[in-house]
């Protein structure tokens, strides 16, 4: 014990000292061994260019080199960050910055060599740079082997916050709890149905409480325990911690410190795809890419699920400037955040533009002020539930906005006009569907007339994560232990991930030539009672009912509510053609009169303006029902031609 406790004593001061360095402590302790690395490298290559254990005379001919060098490399380290990678994170990309340094001061020692002093051979320049290279790599091995074993044999603990009160968290923080020398304090979690609950004996707190938290559990490090959030979100995460002088980890690194390398597969997430047997393809290819490269880009709606999903995927085709437009500041921050992370060095101006797309002024001056070229509608309210209580807001928001962005886009001439619709506007029992087939009817009027822009609708189901979808309300309920509410056990639904539905509608987008309503090929319906089942089992929970009474997770099945269908469809009937993508079919779909539409508009303006919910109702009932003949005698018309 005695002995023990002396080499707890020997290691707690160099332990101290490395936890109190700030980065910017850690970056001078490697910008210092570098500068130590050029008389070293200096020495050893003189000794091997001249075959001498100590070349004194060489040495002192050429001294005046390393004062030189050295400057090179505090000139070189900054522009290269070769002093900013940490030790733990040091892998093949920050060696091969390594390397570029080198390589650099191997030139430059070569330039100076011919300025002045004794002449001195080729070989000598490379055979410093090799060494230095060699020397600064292994000091980095070196150090970060000092660094674990501080850390293994130091007395103090170090106290850690786990993001993410998840499966991936919640293994995470029981594997901790085998380690003497780290000690989790606290889950870090966004989900506001875990505010203020302990889980595995630890309270879990909002990020927004993240950097106060941390300071009153004295805790210096956080580790990122959700492998599947976007590696974008982790960047963002990861910076915004950092900045306030937390070390911030990800499983990988922590696996590589602790040495636990099946930490891993252990903690690895399900895959969303996995959840409905889908299999993802690939982005956009060939042409399509060239439609968002250089352009002006809006998507309305970008804090929501989709919108920014579309934000994300067009950063990456280097639109000139991507306006993010949403009514929600907290949402539109968010993404702005997130996005300004992404964009950064590809040269995209990023705007954000907080308004409604039912302000017709404040749109169309919108669109002229940022050259707008391409138009993505994701803005809507969706949630079946919420729009079937709030008519007129739905009203608002879904039709009369749209169909009033659609017209300032054809009045501003934008290029292309891409609205992002939903089956549910497929013989719509919904106020919500019903809305957004009014929508679907303004953009199909606007891209009858003639025009500069190519309007376009695209439809799909349901995405996997989105607000409003069944996949984190079962997540929630499957983290606080159940029920899982269902509201039939037969009911169906089309689903697709974000990331797939969204790579869709941007080559949908791209390929339109003008009034094309494409419908996402969604696969096979999903029962959302196995989608449960699926999801209970991969969070490593059984499933209670008659067969295992003893079971942890339970379904409790509540009905249908108001709005709801038991089935989706994407489509009223067959007839849809393939386009030059498999996934994406171009259907056919009733549309009314120019005459038509703005009767309906116009009804729909004086329901809201009286606050008339019950006509407002009757209006979209109206509209759909008139919109589903005409689509079914358009489809029998056609086929009667063929026949």
């Amino acid at each position: 014990m005695d002995k023990f406790d002396r080499k707890s004593r020997l290691w707690r001061l160099p332990e101290r000292f490395v936890l109190s360095l700030s980065p910017r402590g850690k970056q001078a302790i490697l910008t210092a061994v570098d500068l130590a690395m050029v008389p070293c490298a200096y020495a050893f290559a003189l000794a091997v260019h001249y075959n001498a254990a100590l070349p004194l005379q060489p040495m002192l001919a050429h001294w005046p080199l390393v004062p030189l060098l050295a400057l090179a490399v505090l000139a070189l380290s900054v522009p290269l960050g070769t002093t900013r990678v940490r030790l733990k994170d040091f892998d093949r990309g920050a060696a091969l910055r390594l390397a570029l340094l080198s390589a650099l001061l191997a030139g430059g020692s070569f330039a100076l060599g011919q300025l002045g002093g004794p002449p001195i051979r080729t070989g000598y320049h490379i055979i410093f740079g090799l060494l230095f290279f060699v020397l600064a790599a292994g000091a980095r091995i070196a150090l970060l082997r000092v660094l674990q074993a501080i850390y293994r044999n130091g007395g103090a603990v170090t106290r850690v916050l786990i993001y993410g009160a998840g499966r991936s968290g919640m293994t995470l923080a029981a594997l901790m709890r085998g380690r003497p020398d780290i000690v989790p304090v606290a889950f870090i979690d966004d989900n506001a149905t875990l505010n203020q609950l302990v889980l595995a004996g630890l309270p879990v707190v909002p990020g927004a409480r993240a950097i106060k938290v941390a300071e009153q559990l004295g805790a210096s490090r956080v580790i990122l325990a959700m492998p599947s959030l976007s590696p974008q979100r982790q960047a963002l995460l990861s910076r915004r911690l950092e900045r306030e002088g937390l070390e911030v980890m990800t499983l990988p690194a922590y696996a590589q410190l602790t040495g636990s390398a099946d930490l891993i597969d252990k903690l690895t997430s399900v895959r969303a795809a996995r959840l409905i047997s889908r299999e993802p393809h690939g982005g956009l290819s060939g042409d399509e890419d060239e439609v968002y490269c250089g352009a002006n880009v809006l998507v309305s709606g970008a804090g929501g699920t989709i919108g920014l999903e579309l934000c994300r995927q067009i950063i990456e085709q280097r639109p000139r400037r991507l306006v993010l437009f949403d009514q929600s500041e907290y949402a539109l921050y968010r993404a702005e955040q997130e996005i300004s992370v992404l964009g950064e060095g590809l040269g995209t101006e990023i705007v954000a533009v907080l308004g409604s797309v039912a302000d017709a002024g404040f749109v169309s001056r919108m669109l002229q002020a940022n050259g707008i070229s391409i138009l993505l509608h994701a803005a809507a309210y969706k949630h079946v539930g919420l729009v079937e209580d709030n008519v007129i807001a739905g009203v608002v928001n879904n039709a009369l906005g749209t169909a009033v962005i659609a017209q300032a886009a054809r009045d501003a001439g934008v290029a292309r006009f891409v609205l992002i619709s939903t089956d549910k506007a497929v013989r719509p029992a919904s106020v919500m569907g019903k809305t957004k087939r009014v929508a679907e009817l303004a953009v199909q009027d606007l891209a009858s007339r003639r025009s500069s822009t190519i309007f376009s609708i695209v439809r799909f189901g349901n995405v996997l994560g989105s607000s409003g979808s069944v996949v984190p309300l079962f997540q929630e309920q499957i983290a606080g232990g159940g029920p899982i509410t269902l509201t039939n056990p037969d009911a169906t639904r089309y689903f697709m991930t974000t990331q797939e539905a969204v790579r869709l509608v941007l080559r949908a987008g791209a390929i339109a030539k003008g009034g094309e309503v494409f419908v996402l090929d969604m696969g096979e319906p999903v029962r959302v009672l196995d989608l449960a089942k699926r999801m209970v089992e991969a969070s490593g929970f059984s499933l209670r009912d008659e067969a295992n009474p003893e079971g942890d997770i339970e379904i409790v099945v509540t009905g249908l509510k108001p709005g709801e269908k038991l089935h989706e469809e994407p489509m009223v009937i067959s007839g849809g053609q393939v386009t030059s993508h498999q996934k994406i079919l171009a259907v056919p779909a009733g549309s009314l009169s120019e005459i038509e539409v703005a009767a309906l508009l116009r009804d729909l303006r004086e329901g809201v303006d009286a606050g008339d919910e019950s006509a407002l109702r009757h209006h979209l009932l109206r509209a759909a029902q008139d919109g589903s003949r005409r689509g079914l005698a358009q489809r029998q018309g056609d086929q009667s031609v063929e026949t």
